[in-house]
Order: C-alpha cells, then structure tokens, then sequence
C-alpha cells in the first residue's frame, strides 16, 4: 500500500506541473522589421540611429529585420520572429488579421501634408500618357507594386483599373512587381514603359540629393495620382510583455518631441526615414485601407457579375461604414 500511495502521489505531482501553464522565457532581445519599400542597403543606414537609441532606452539589443517582400514581414510577426515594426497600411492590415499585431503609432508625413499618394509613371519624353496605357493594346511593359503594397498594388487596382474593368494581365505585354526603388529606376532607364509608385517614396530619393537620384527624378513623369492615403502604421504583437511595451511606447511617443539638442538629433534621424515625431494610433487607422479594399473587392464583383462576391464585398463595405462611425 505504502508503494502504490507513493505512486499515487508522484503521479499526481506530475499532472499538476502540466496543468501549469510554462512561463514564456525572457526576452533577451527586441526585433523590429522594416517595411521593404526600398532597397535593405539604403534602409539600414537610415534606420541604424533610431534603432540603436531604441536600445538603449529599452535596454535590451535591437535587432532589425529586414525582408524583400511584405508577406515575409506578415508571416514573421505571426510566427512571433519579430516584435513589432513598421509596416504600409494594407500589410499592417494583414499583420493584425494574420498575425496577432495591432495598431499602436503611425507616421506623420514630414511635409505637413497628412498622408501620400499612388502615382503611375512614365519615362519623361516617352509621349506616354494615361489614355495609351489604358488602351490595353497589350503593347507596353508595365511595373507593378508587392502585392501587399498600398501604393503599389491596392490603390492602382481599386482606384484606376477595376473601375474600369481592367485586368493588368491582360492589358499589358508585361506585368512585373518591384519594390518601389526598382520601379522608379526601371522606368526612368526604359526597362519598363511604366510603373506604379507613390509620393514618398520620390520624396525618400530627393532627400537623398545625389546625382544619380536628381537624374532618375527628374527622367519620370507621373501620368496618374490616387486620392490620399493615410500614413503608415506602426504594429506590435499583442502578446508582447506589457512592461516592454510601456518602454518602447515612452520611446517611441518621446523621440524627437520638443526643442532640447537632443530633440534635434533625434527629429534629424527621424527626417532620414521620412517622418516627424510618431503619434499614437490604433487599429481604426486602418479604416481607409478597409473600405478602399472592399470598394475595389464590389467594383472586381459587379465587373464579374457574380451575386455572391457582390454580396460579399457589400457586407464588408456595411461592417467598415459601422466601424468608422464608432471611431469618431
């Protein structure tokens, strides 16, 4: 009786360890990911400041992540390889459905002039205009955004071709997708005969004022611009310990605030990645790209005549109507 009752016991100490949820270890660095808009090279010398004050203030390492496409930002926050970052606004969208990410600052464009806008390209005395690229003469190469781009894919989609019943595919002789930097120089050199972009990442290049970057500028003409769209969000995984949390939300809400040296260093570093002093945000942020996603999702629909898509997409037009009414 003596062996089975200590049996017993040590069978009971065992379940109840496992029904004990195992502490997440701590963590021993913080990885923020970079929107990959442009190229890592040129990205990583201007992030490196910020980061490395990052570090300091929340006194672990910070590690930047880098990747050459949107859905590997998405897929790394799900799989809980990276913190929080900086995203665009419809791969911020997919990190918070995706990736357990929400909305917690946002940018603030350094023109004063809230938000940016999706532009098409052409190579400056091409003769190329708007009505000959939508003549869908299958003719022209044309150079498309990441397929999670706002700017490069979304807005083009929603807001110039669907509602003209256009397939890219099928408009063009060619259709390739390009970080934002690649389609620019691409046009600009006649790889392609033209390109989405939008307008900060032309503001990016001008401030590097270089000669080969007042060149390309200034080989380019924009053909086409969307209606504005809102800055880029920043996101961190919900899960992320809350004292950590309340470090990097004190640096991030204070850096580059106020007049000080130090504020000046800081809003300088800040200007490199074009942006003043980040403001808080949430995932009503998101609204716009929300409702610019589902009108482009109803104009696809009716273009298709399919009820059930229609329905769809006008459900998820209702649900963002309702939403941005309880934002206000």
């Amino acid at each position: 009786m003596n062996r089975r009752f200590a049996m017993a016991l040590a069978a009971a100490a065992l379940f109840a360890g496992c029904g004990k949820p195992a502490s997440p270890p701590a963590k021993t660095e913080l990885v923020f990911s970079i929107l990959s808009a442009e190229s890592q090279s040129s990205a990583e010398k201007d992030w490196a400041p910020f980061l490395a004050d990052m570090e300091k203030a929340v006194g672990l390492p910070v590690k930047a992540f880098y990747a050459s496409n949107y859905t590997s930002l998405i897929e790394a926050m799900r799989f809980k390889q990276t913190d929080l970052g900086w995203f665009t606004n419809q791969s911020g969208l997919e990190a918070v459905r995706r990736a357990g990410g929400e909305v917690f600052a946002r940018s603030v464009n350094p023109s004063g002039v809230d938000g940016y806008e999706a532009v098409v390209l052409v190579r400056k005395g091409s003769g190329l205009t708007l009505e000959k690229i939508l003549a869908c003469d299958r003719t022209l190469a044309f150079g498309m955004g990441d397929a999670k781009s706002t700017s490069g894919t979304l807005a083009p989609m929603t807001f110039l071709f669907a509602p003209r019943n256009i397939d890219p595919n099928r408009c063009f002789k060619t259709v390739r997708s390009a970080n934002h930097e690649a389609n620019l120089f691409a046009v600009a050199g006649g790889l392609v005969d033209a390109a989405t972009n939008n307008t900060a990442s032309m503001d990016r290049l001008k401030l590097l004022d270089t000669q080969i970057a007042r060149k390309t500028l200034d080989g380019v003409d924009i053909v086409w611009r969307s209606p504005r769209i809102p800055e880029d969000p920043l996101i961190v995984r919900k899960d992320l310990d809350p004292a950590l949390r309340s470090k990097v939300e004190a640096f991030i809400f204070s850096y580059g605030v106020g007049d000080s040296p130090e504020a000046r260093r800081q809003a300088a570093i800040l200007e490199k990645i074009q942006t003043k002093p980040f403001v808080r945000a949430d995932d009503s942020h998101l609204i716009p790209v929300r409702e610019m996603e589902a009108t482009g999702q109803l104009i696809t629909a009716r273009n298709r005549n399919d009820p059930a898509a229609i329905a769809a997409a006008q459900a998820a037009l209702a649900q963002v109507q309702k939403d941005k009414g309880g934002s206000k």
